[in-house]
């Protein structure tokens, strides 16, 4: 039986499949929009280039816990890389909106793929009791990419051209892709067997007042496959996506939001990488040790509120936008991580899956709403308007999740 530790070898490929795939993703998030603004598709039709990718990429993560338990973790995730590096090159034939977001649907179906095969992976392939500290790692492999091409994608326009930019972010996830080979772990959920009626009753009763356990609570391998699913928590997925929504927006609307400083702007990008990185390392080590996935929750949605606040300073200062974004950007870090291990802990090792689904359609759905719906309200309104009520809205949203999550 393969190792389930933090320093296993499919592990580790895991990680390197993801940076890679990641890396395409993360190149062009603030690209895309870009290349749409100069053909002349305005404020809307920039946010409306990542709100496609993450409404078709939320579509697909719904149905992918099915496809896992059909052909396999390792088939979904080389088809999802594939999808998501192999369509991006055909963005430098148009700058019009139409082929534009037509590509990006197809991104986003493999980005769906590849999200939620990966990150259930994470569970499969280490043991619950490190499922914070392998989060946090997961999170390097998400988050690293997006330190280094978040703000070299911006600049990098400059030396190659968008259709260097759209030729390198096709690459790398193809490369994932082939990466994803050397995984060995489950490469087909399989049905777990049938087991005694007095064991399913016992084990059912247990999954009755068991909701709020952590790992050991899940259900066993040997549970009935027809035993009820556990409701998955909401504060998590309510952190995650009011969190995403502010990170989306900073992503999309920092290169237009402050157009004329070309420092900044990279800058910014790379802070809010690398304040995600950083929470996500914090919260991992913490939650591992209290035991209690899910306290960290209101301290990153209230986190995430005080960086946009900064943001909202941007045109009069450029350091504030830096600062401000990362802010967010820890804030989210600390929201991703213990969203993850508390959605694990709850779900049980037969519902992986949902529980990774769950998570990344909060994510992506997150980022969407912050690229389009931050954009409605930019265009007739203005950006300080969009970062302010985002703003609003974690901070009253932070009490809700911090009931939700005692």
């Amino acid at each position: 039986m393969p190792s389930r530790s933090l320093r296993s070898p499919s592990f580790l490929v895991l990680l390197a499949a993801t940076a890679l795939g990641f890396g395409g993703y993360a190149l062009l998030l603030p690209v895309v929009p870009l290349w749409v603004a100069r053909g002349g598709a305005g404020e809307f039709g920039a946010g409306l280039t990542t709100g496609v990718l993450m409404a078709v990429t939320v579509g697909t993560q719904l149905l992918v816990p099915a496809m896992l338990r059909r052909v396999g973790h390792r088939p979904v995730l080389v088809t999802g890389s594939l999808l998501l590096g192999l369509p991006t090159p055909l963005l430098a034939l148009t700058a019009e909106l139409g082929p534009v977001l037509a590509v990006s649907a197809v991104r986003g179906v493999g980005f769906g793929m590849a999200t939620v095969a990966g990150s259930a992976l994470v569970a499969e392939l280490v043991e619950p009791s490190a499922h914070g500290r392998a989060s946090a790692r997961y999170g390097y492999a998400v988050g690293l990419p997006q330190l280094l091409f978040l703000p070299a994608g911006v600049a990098v326009v400059d030396v190659l051209g968008f259709a260097g930019v759209f030729l390198v972010a096709g690459i790398t996830p193809a490369v994932g892709a082939v990466v994803v080979a050397f995984v060995r772990g489950p490469a087909r959920t399989s049905r777990p067997r049938r087991v005694p009626a007095v064991v399913r009753a016992r084990d059912g009763a247990g999954a009755a007042t068991g909701l709020g356990a952590g790992p050991a609570a899940g259900p066993g391998p040997g549970a009935h496959p027809r035993e009820r699913r556990r409701r998955l928590p909401a504060a998590p997925v309510l952190a995650m996506l009011v969190c995403s929504t502010a990170q989306g927006g900073v992503i999309t609307f920092a290169p237009l939001a402050a157009p004329g400083a070309r420092l900044a702007v990279p800058a910014a990008l790379f802070a809010t990488a690398l304040g995600a990185l950083l929470g996500r390392g914090v919260a991992g080590t913490l939650t591992d040790r209290s035991g209690r996935p899910g306290a960290l929750l209101p301290v990153g949605t209230l986190c995430a509120a005080v960086g946009l606040c900064g943001v909202l300073a941007a045109p009069f200062t450029p350091a504030a936008l830096v600062a401000g974004a990362a802010v967010v950007g820890a804030g989210f870090g600390l929201v991703q991580n213990d969203a993850m291990v508390a959605l694990f802990a709850v779900a049980g090792p037969l519902h992986y899956g949902a529980a990774s689904a769950a998570w990344n359609i909060a994510y992506d759905a997150g980022t969407g709403l912050g690229a389009t719906g931050l954009g409605a309200i930019a265009e007739p309104f203005g950006f300080a308007a969009a970062f302010g009520a985002a703003a609003v809205a974690l901070l009253l949203l932070t009490p809700a999740v911090r009931r939700r999550a005692t």
